[in-house]
């Protein structure tokens, strides 16, 4: 996949390299070619993803990521697969915004490294471009078990494993 990367935190050293871990792995998953699609990523900090929650999502503090998906896959039955994009057609998957600080304290927090929990959220991202979400109790099931999926094939453990994680499931 190709992913254009601005690096606004210069603590996003290794962010190239991870981004394309996550995003050819979602994508492989998904039997779509990495090749065929592009996606624009912003590696920053809690400021700026700060901004950017209060002003797309109406939330004024910061999150670790954020996604913007180019068009709307969403599937319409909770649970369902959602529509994937078309190699070709659909190349531009959309924009993830990852802050630094948030990553780096959620990774300390559950016992992980900073990378395998970026890989985490760049997945959740990527399958956020692809039309997966948790909103409904159905569609976070799927999402979480790709999620899951995905990483288990990279060697990272899952992460909605610990109930009192910091990805504990939410139901």
């Amino acid at each position: 996949m190709t992913v254009d990367c601005i690096v606004e935190d210069p603590r996003w050293a290794d962010i190239e390299a991870l981004a394309k871990t996550a995003t050819d792995a979602a994508l492989n998953r998904l039997g779509l070619e990495p090749s065929s699609f592009e996606i624009s990523l912003l590696a920053c900090d809690d400021a700026r993803i700060a901004t950017l929650n209060e002003d797309f999502r109406g939330k004024p503090k910061p999150t670790n990521v954020l996604s913007w998906p180019s068009d709307e896959r969403a599937a319409k039955v909770a649970g369902g697969m959602p529509i994937l994009p078309e190699p070709g057609r659909d190349a531009e998957l959309g924009d993830i915004a990852i802050a630094y600080d948030t990553c780096a304290r959620e990774a300390e927090e559950a016992g992980k490294s900073i990378a395998d929990h970026t890989i985490h959220l760049l997945v959740h991202g990527t399958l956020h471009l692809l039309g997966f979400d948790h909103e409904r109790d159905r569609d976070a099931t799927l999402m979480e078990a790709l999620e899951t999926e995905i990483l288990g094939k990279l060697g990272i453990s899952d992460p909605y494993k610990e109930e009192t994680g910091v990805f504990a499931r939410k139901r």
